[in-house]
């Protein structure tokens, strides 16, 4: 009996990439599909007229589906700007704000400040004040333009 020790790379199956197939209609498609049929029916028994303007109505909910969905990704692409630069409009402004104990939590402070400057730590927008504090945006309580005097 022989002894098999090695197999021999010629007889690997070949991996091939296979095609990925949509199953979602587009409106071209179908269009295309509207207008074969328009083109295909029998002279003599044509289509229906309940049957077209309901064929042209899911058409016409298929594109208004496809704008809502353009619309919804642009509206959630705005929302993910840098918390930096949605709370940016805050510099200049006088702000008060909480000042929490960092070993209990527990707010000690209201202190009112002027925004000098925005960063970001952890995902989060923090404040930095003229006073030399720093406070997370949550921690604001009122915004207002700074007082003159």
């Amino acid at each position: 009996m022989k002894k098999v020790t090695k197999i021999d790379a010629s007889y690997y199956l070949n991996q091939q990439p296979r095609g990925t197939t949509n199953s979602n209609l587009g409106k071209d498609e179908f269009l295309k599909i509207l207008m074969a049929q328009l083109q295909n029916q029998d002279p003599l028994n044509p289509m229906e007229d309940k049957e077209f303007i309901t064929q042209m109505a899911s058409f016409s909910s298929l594109e208004q589906m496809t704008n809502m969905s353009s619309s919804m990704d642009k509206m959630v692409q705005a929302q993910n700007i840098s918390p930096v630069l949605q709370h940016s409009n805050l510099i200049g402004k006088e702000v008060t704000y909480n000042k929490y104990d960092e070993d209990t939590g527990k707010i000690i402070d209201t202190p009112v400040s002027e925004v000098k400057a925005v960063s970001q730590y952890n995902g989060k927008a923090v404040l930095e004040f003229a006073n030399g504090e720093k406070a997370y945006v949550d921690a604001v309580l009122k915004v207002s333009s700074p007082s003159s005097e």
